[in-house]
């Protein structure tokens, strides 16, 4: 079998029935005939898979009836439809929003990498008036995203100088990063892997060989012990291949857990089917950060999607990027946390927008930042509190940022400000945090 991101591109019409999952996880997939198919009777060329129920929205409802009222709520709700039927042209985009001539421009002068990409679903939760809604603005592109600013890099986390193997990120000791695939269904317009998604070409390919270069390496370096499986995104792999994948990490023995990084269960919820689900729980312990990016795109989709993760034993983790002018205000935040929270979906990082190329429009200043969790800290429930962190430019790590709550050190007490701004002593006699701001007398 060979993997080929443009595969993905092209979803088949409907799911292959498989009602038996793979018996031997270790043994390669024939992509025509997956392992542990029952063989199929010469009376039958295929078998229909039985359409699975998937709630819809009032909002994607309406859409569906006024924009696609050929697809019916079965078609509707095939998540291979909707990646093979994402808004992909200027025409397409036309027929449904009302553009400004700067979105307008900028999608017509697109080139290469990080396309125009939608799926119908997505589509559904924006505004087709409104250029500034927030969901619109992360996915059509404008011409703002055509100009380099300084510090910006198309790679800027240096993640292809840490690349042992073509595809396996190795910065931190004891876990990588494996790409596992170049394919979105829907592209974010501040992507750090710009370079590499959709139709990137060149050095960015992604293949059977190179994944088993990859296992090869995590085999063979016996201190990885944590894989976190990313891409493009990893749910957007047949059942085959993403059971495929984890059954070949859980078998190498040093690998304890593997994580998985998405954003399908926001913007194609319906790819979480009964069948991933059972794929999904065979190779526990599973972890999985899913990006989210503003309160509006917890929807009844989205709520059924992330029930079914949760109810399979699958601990979930939110990664929001800040993004200026779309979420980055305390009350937006916190609305989208609680909502996550309900959801049992754990907020865990606020990403730093990264200095991609072209992302100067999106990106917040630190203090906005900080801002933000000085408002969400002690104002909310700790769990509603994610860490809020750069990803150091030049492969540098995730760096940590908090507000500053030491106020100093007065003797043997260490002087603390809480939420509210009122002043607090800790008796620290062995301690030296805070002894470059010594107190004097009336301070704190």
């Amino acid at each position: 079998m060979k993997m080929q991101t443009e595969e993905a591109e092209e979803p088949p019409s409907r799911p292959r029935a498989v009602h038996q999952l793979l018996p031997n996880p270790h043994r390669p997939i024939n992509a025509h005939s997956p392992a542990g198919v029952p063989s199929l009777g010469s009376g039958l060329a295929v078998l229909t898979a039985r359409a699975e129920r998937f709630p819809v929205g009032p909002k994607t409802r309406a859409f569906r009836k006024r924009y696609f009222p050929q697809v019916d709520p079965a078609q509707w709700n095939d998540w291979r439809w909707q990646a093979r039927s994402r808004i992909r042209s200027l025409e397409e985009l036309s027929r449904i929003f009302e553009l400004s001539d700067d979105e307008r421009d900028a999608v017509a002068r697109h080139q290469g990498s990080l396309p125009l990409g939608i799926t119908p679903y997505y589509a559904s939760l924006m505004s087709r008036e409104d250029a500034l809604e927030p969901l619109r603005r992360t996915h059509i592109p404008v011409g703002s995203e055509y100009l380099k600013t300084p510090g910006e890099a198309d790679d800027p986390l240096g993640e292809d100088g840490h690349s042992a193997v073509p595809g396996l990120v190795h910065r931190y000791p004891d876990r990588v990063l494996f790409l596992a695939t170049g394919f979105c269904s829907t592209y974010c317009r501040y992507c750090t892997r710009s370079r590499m998604v959709g139709e990137a070409g060149g050095d960015y390919s992604f293949s059977r060989p190179q994944w088993e270069d990859a296992l090869n390496y995590i085999a063979d370096n016996p201190q990885i012990r944590d894989v976190l499986i990313s891409g493009g995104d990893p749910l957007t792999l047949s059942d085959e291949r993403l059971d495929y994948l984890l059954g070949r990490l859980r078998g190498i023995k040093h690998v304890e857990f593997v994580r998985l990084g998405t954003k399908v269960p926001a913007v194609l919820p319906m790819r979480v089917t009964r069948s991933l689900i059972r794929v999904l729980k065979k190779h526990h312990p599973l972890w999985m950060s899913i990006h989210f990016t503003h309160p509006a795109e917890l929807s009844p989709e989205v709520t059924e999607a992330v029930t079914r993760l949760a109810d399979a034993g699958i601990p979930l983790g939110s990664q929001t990027v800040l993004l200026k002018d779309i979420n980055d205000s305390v009350e937006t935040l916190k609305t989208l946390y609680h909502g996550l929270l309900m959801r049992r979906v754990r907020p865990y990082y606020l990403y730093q927008c990264d200095p991609i190329t072209g992302s100067s429009h999106f990106r917040t200043s630190i203090d906005k930042g900080l801002e933000i969790m000085q408002g969400l800290r002690g104002h909310t429930t700790g769990y509603a509190v994610p860490t809020y962190v750069i990803d150091a430019p030049g492969g540098g790590g995730k760096i940590p940022l908090l507000p500053d709550y030491v106020v100093g050190r007065e003797g043997e007490d260490l002087v603390l400000r809480n939420f509210e701004g009122n002043t607090y002593r800790y008796n620290d006699p062995q301690g030296t945090v805070g002894g470059d701001r010594p107190i004097g007398q009336g301070d704190g």
